[in-house]
C-alpha cells in the first residue's frame, strides 16, 4: 500500500486542528517520509504500527503535536532513540532553519534515517549511529526530545551530559507517568506538563518538559 490522497487530506486536516498550516513543500516532504516509512517498515521493522492508515495520526500528527513547544526553544536539537525518525524528521521538515541530530543505536534504523535525509534533501539533519551514553558532541544541545524511548529516569541519566542548565528535555509519553516522575534524578525537575490532543489518536498523550537544575 502506498500513500494516497486520503492520507494527504488527513495530514492537512489534522495539522490544521493542531493549529499548524503546512506549506506545499512541508506537506510533500511529510508524505514522502510516510511513503518511505511504509516501504522500509516491511523489511526493517521500524515501527510496531503496521497499518499505513494509522501512521498519519500515530506518527506524523503525533510528532507535529510538539511543534509549538519546539518553536519556543533553541536552534540545536537532539532526538534520542529516534528509531524510525519520530519526532525528529517531522520536526526537521517543519523547522528547516534549525539543526536536528537523530541518534539511535540500531544500525538498520540509522540506515533508514540516512536514506530519508538523502531522499528528502534535509540539509539540517544529521544521523548518528551510537549508544546515547557514548555520544560526545562538541557542544550541549538546546533541546533533547524522546518519544517512547525510556523511563524519565533513564532518559535524564543517559542524556545528562548532552545538555546544560539552559537545555529543555521534551519527553513524549502516553498516560501521565506519575511513578516515573517520583524517580526523577535529584538534579532534574519537571518544568511543565502539556496534554497533547492528537487528531485521530484515541489514547492519552502527554509532553513532559524537564530542566536540569545544575
Amino acid at each position: 500500500m502506498s500513500v494516497t490522497q486520503r492520507h494527504a487530506e488527513e495530514l492537512l486536516q489534522g495539522a490544521r486542528e493542531l493549529g499548524i498550516e503546512l506549506s506545499a513543500q512541508q506537506q510533500e516532504q511529510l508524505l514522502a517520509y510516510l511513503g518511505l516509512l511504509i516501504k522500509w517498515n516491511k523489511a526493517y521493522n521500524l515501527t510496531a504500527v503496521r497499518d499505513p492508515d494509522e501512521m498519519v495520526s500515530r506518527h506524523l500528527l503525533d510528532s507535529l503535536s510538539v511543534v509549538p513547544f519546539v518553536a519556543e526553544r533553541g536552534d540545536n536539537w537532539l532526538d534520542v532513540g529516534s528509531g524510525g525518525g519520530m519526532p525528529g524528521i517531522p520536526l526537521a521538515i517543519m523547522f528547516p532553519e534549525r539543526r536536528f541530530t537523530l541518534l539511535d543505536s540500531n544500525g538498520k534504523k540509522t540506515r533508514f534515517l540516512v536514506q530519508v535525509k538523502l531522499e528528502l534533501k534535509l540539509a539540517n539533519l544529521e544521523v548518528v549511529h551510537s549508544r546515547v551514553e557514548a555520544y560526545r558532541p562538541e557542544q550541549p544541545f538546546d533541546g533533547i526530545s524522546s518519544r517512547a524511548f525510556s523511563s524519565l529516569q533513564d532518559f535524564s541519566d543517559w542524556t545528562r551530559h548532552l545538555g546544560s542548565a539552559d537545555t529543555h528535555w521534551l519527553a513524549m509519553k502516553g498516560v501521565h507517568p506519575d511513578d516515573e516522575l517520583q524517580a526523577l534524578p535529584a538534579d532534574f525537575r519537571l518544568d511543565a506538563t502539556q496534554v497533547l490532543r492528537v487528531p485521530g489518536c484515541q489514547g492519552q498523550r502527554h509532553l513532559l518538559i524537564l530542566r536540569r537544575s545544575v
